[in-house]
C-alpha cells in the first residue's frame, strides 16, 4: 500500500501554522475565550490539529482534530478528541460546492437528551488564508441544522 497525495490534500494544507480561536455559543451568551491551535501535517497526507485552552467556568483543556483524505472512499476523513469528554467523534466529509468550506458529519453523544445519540455537523470555511471558521450543528427532527456552537480562527505569524 502506497499513500498518495491527492488534490484533496490542497484543502488540508492550508489548515497549517499556528491559530488564535475564539469561540462561542451562535448568541455569544457562552464565551469560550481563547484558545490557540497549532496544525502540522504527517507528509502531506494527515494533519494534525492541537488545540489548547480553557473551559467556560475554568479549568484546562486540550483537543487533538485528526483531518486526511480517503480516495478509496472519495471523502474526507478524521477524528476529534478532547480533554472534556470520554467520547472519540468520528468524521466523514466533503467540500460544498464553493471549495471553501468543509462539511464532516459525524454521531455522538446528545447534549439535551442523556443517554441518546445525535447526528452533527461541523463545518470548517476559509474565509481567506489568514482566517477561518469552525462551527458545530446538530440535526433537529425536522432535518433541519441548528448551529450551537461558532469559533473564529485567526492566523498568527
Amino acid at each position: 500500500m502506497k499513500a498518495e497525495l491527492t488534490e484533496e490534500h490542497a484543502f488540508l494544507q492550508r489548515l497549517l501554522g499556528r491559530w488564535e480561536v475564539n469561540a462561542a455559543d451562535p448568541d455569544g451568551r457562552i464565551d469560550h475565550g481563547v484558545w490557540t491551535e497549532t496544525v502540522r501535517a504527517l507528509h502531506g497526507l494527515w494533519f494534525l490539529c492541537e488545540g489548547e485552552g480553557t473551559m467556560p467556568g475554568g479549568g484546562a483543556a486540550a483537543t487533538l482534530l485528526t483531518l486526511g483524505y480517503d480516495p478509496d472512499k472519495g471523502k474526507y476523513i478524521g477524528t476529534w478528541i478532547g480533554s472534556m469528554m470520554n467520547h472519540m467523534w468520528i468524521y466523514e466529509g466533503t467540500l460544498d460546492q464553493t471549495g471553501r468550506t468543509l462539511l464532516l458529519d459525524t454521531s455522538g453523544p446528545d447534549f439535551e437528551h442523556e443517554g441518546q445519540s445525535a447526528s452533527y455537523r461541523e463545518a470548517i470555511t476559509f474565509i481567506n488564508d489568514n482566517e477561518r471558521v469552525f462551527s458545530s450543528s446538530v440535526r433537529q427532527p425536522d432535518g433541519s441544522w441548528k448551529e450551537f456552537m461558532i469559533a473564529n480562527y485567526r492566523r498568527k505569524h
